[in-house]
């Protein structure tokens, strides 16, 4: 028997080792947390090495988490292996057992909030946050399905969907100012190559202002949070996850998290697995070797010596998320601005120019002129009608050639433009003269729907876009730049956009704008490029073939769409993008540059800003109106679609968004 070498007790999740999990290996999309849990179960560990199952009369049961005061347990559970799992809450010797979420699928990973209030309430109440995964929505990409942050009162009632990313979000933990940490799947973009990167950010309990915690620092998957009793927060990071979703551990502060970034171990200390705090600033941890030679064990970690030592090891089985069972401090509790009657929230931002770009990178004051509110459209597990090219759900990590790409090049969410909104421009006094000094907006979008924000130049393209972020209903999100630091305090001035009201930006969903590549731009290739590009022309061949019907002419359009994206091989950071479209980046798109004859791209695009242009030989073809240009601008900086879809994609309504359902 395994003896525990810690002196309190403490639950741990099992399962057996050698599981076809573990043979074939299995993490969402390549990159995620572990998708465990069949089979295994909640089990307490005594100080002398004797267990007790805690979730007898379950198939399967992990994910515990122990409350504020030590007597009860929440976990996930299913009572059959055909059953979805749910939240169960327990006493901690396993009795008492109490269902907590009904009828939402797949519900994971629960943790207990403190308390909370929204100001159309009497009282205050103490929360659960849990993971919801949606079987009706996949991942940008393709691939698994979307889990998102949901929370719920300890009976279930007042059902609240927390996050909006259009992929998943998962790995909530508490920390002790009321905050929720989690791991979200950020892929707006290809900067951290096709799969994007996983991030660790912060939100409110009522799923507001949601923030950056560990900002670019670390590694390209950050997952597993927890917050030490020494104010930090201690993660599991890795750029190539294992089949269990382990890595190396490292932390920030909490008081300065987006500075403060160091790692804890090394490759040759093995890969961690579901750190936890101790109540004396160390933490519990799994732990095992990088070889896979043995099993995970629960190890006792400090984050400033750097010590390990081992607690409880059984070899037959994987112990992960261990948790000590002892009473803990209560965070602090939130309120809430909330109020579900209101479909709108207000988003802003004090200065466009303050950035984490820095010297010669830095935008001019005057270049940014507006900013395009862009509309994330979750995706279908099943798209009505077929699947279009490179928009194939489901599958493995899209690559060249594979089903979720493009002639090579990974497709990004649909996109639809709420409204494009002029920058506000504020003066300062120097000396009698008004110098322009900062630009600010104002907005009010639809809540509770993910929204890209992107600075326009004078053509109207995008200098620059943030990943998807929302707005509760009647909140306010605002900011102090666009990617400034954090950290960062304003400057203490009212700005042009805030003296005014709101420019509201929420058309219905048949105004909202989308472009996409079948519909609007293969009409003005047709009429305005292939002349230049026949068979015996300048390659690309744009050329649509002999087919003359309208299957004959779609045909030879996807085979031009693929012929635009096909992979670049030039061997340089863009090579996530297509050869002559770069999806979301219009300005770095040789095909842009071709219409503009030069290179759009900016100091801070790398190595693109370097590249030769190919301008269009004057007199071969009738010039592209300015129209023409914004339309071909518009298509890529929405993400370069072959086809727009169905608004909302046709998909059924989600509980918990904030207006009055689940109550």
């Amino acid at each position: 028997m395994p003896r525990a070498t810690l002196q309190q007790p403490f639950v741990v999740t099992q399962f057996r080792a050698g599981t076809e999990l573990e043979r074939h290996g299995s993490t969402s999309g390549g990159m995620l947390r572990l998708n465990m849990g069949d089979g295994a179960r909640v089990l307490i560990v005594l100080p002398d090495g004797t267990t007790r199952v805690l979730s007898r009369g379950f198939h399967s049961a992990s994910d515990p988490d122990v409350s504020f005061d030590g007597r009860r347990l929440l976990f996930a559970g299913k009572r059959t292996a055909q059953d979805p799992w749910n939240i169960y809450e327990a006493a901690i010797d396993g009795s008492d057992v109490r269902q907590i979420t009904r009828g939402l699928g797949d519900c994971r990973s629960p943790g207990y909030q403190s308390t909370y209030y929204e100001i159309t309430e009497d009282q205050p109440w103490h929360q659960v946050t849990f993971v919801r995964t949606d079987p009706a929505v996949v991942n940008e990409y393709g691939g698994p399905p979307v889990s998102s942050l949901y929370s719920c009162k300890l009976d279930g009632s007042w059902l609240r969907r927390l996050t909006y990313n259009l992929s998943s979000d998962f790995d909530p933990s508490i920390a002790w100012d009321g905050r929720l940490l989690y791991a979200s799947w950020q892929r707006s973009g290809f900067e951290h190559g096709l799969l994007g990167r996983v991030r660790l950010l912060g939100v409110n309990t009522d799923g507001a202002d949601c923030a950056a915690l560990v900002g670019d620092n670390g590694k390209r998957v950050q997952h597993m949070p927890c917050t030490t009793t020494g104010g930090l927060a201690v993660f599991v990071e890795a750029d190539r996850v294992p089949w269990d979703g382990s890595g190396s551990l490292a932390c920030v502060q909490l008081r300065r998290p987006l500075h403060t970034y160091r790692p804890l171990t090394r490759q040759s200390d093995g890969l961690f697995h579901s750190p936890s705090p101790l109540p004396d600033g160390r933490i519990l941890v799994s732990r095992r070797p990088a070889d896979g030679s043995a099993t995970h064990g629960v190890f006792r970690f400090d984050p400033i010596s750097r010590r390990l030592e081992r607690i409880y090891d059984d070899p037959h089985y994987h112990d992960v998320q261990a948790r000590l069972l002892a009473p803990r401090a209560e965070p602090d509790g939130r309120s809430s601005s909330m109020d579900p009657s209101d479909p709108r929230g207000k988003v802003y931002c004090l200065d466009v120019y303050t950035s984490d770009l820095k010297g010669r990178h830095r935008m001019a004051l005057g270049t940014i002129k507006k900013v395009r509110l862009i509309e994330g459209i979750p995706r279908p597990a099943r798209a009505a009608g077929g699947d279009p090219p490179g928009e194939r759900p489901g599958g493995p990590a899209p690559g060249p050639g594979s089903p979720g790409s493009a002639g090579g090049t990974a497709q990004l969410a649909s996109r639809r433009i709420l409204g494009e909104v002029p920058i506000q421009e504020d003066f300062e006094d120097r000396g009698g003269k008004k110098v322009l000094s900062a630009g600010s907006f104002n907005v009010e979008v639809p809540a509770n729907t993910p929204i890209q924000l992107q600075l326009l130049d004078e053509h109207g393209m995008a200098m620059r876009s943030c990943t998807w972020v929302w707005v509760r209903n009647h909140q306010a999100q605002g900011c102090i730049g666009c990617h400034e630091d954090g950290e960062l305090t304003p400057t203490n001035w009212q700005v042009a956009a805030l003296w005014k009201p709101s420019v509201r930006v929420c058309p219905p969903p048949e105004h909202r704008v989308a472009v996409d590549f079948r519909r609007q731009i293969v009409p003005l290739v047709a009429a305005k490029c292939v002349v230049c590009h026949d068979k015996l022309g300048s390659p690309p061949n744009l050329a649509f073939g002999p087919g003359t019907t309208a299957g004959g002419q779609d045909a030879a359009a996807r085979k031009l769409y693929e012929a635009l994206l096909a992979a670049d091989n030039a061997g340089h950071e863009a090579s996530a993008y297509g050869k002559y479209v770069h999806p979301g980046r219009a300005r770095t798109s040789p095909l842009v540059w071709h219409l503009f004859g030069r290179n759009t791209s900016y100091p801070w695009d790398g190595t693109a800003a370097g590249r030769a242009a190919k301008p269009i030989p004057p007199g071969r073809t009738e010039p592209l109106s300015d129209e023409d240009r914004q339309r071909f601008i518009r298509w890529i900086d929405l993400g370069a679609s072959w086809d727009r879809i169905s608004p909302q994609a046709a998909l059924p309504g989600n509980p918990g968004d904030g207006t009055g359902a689940g109550r």
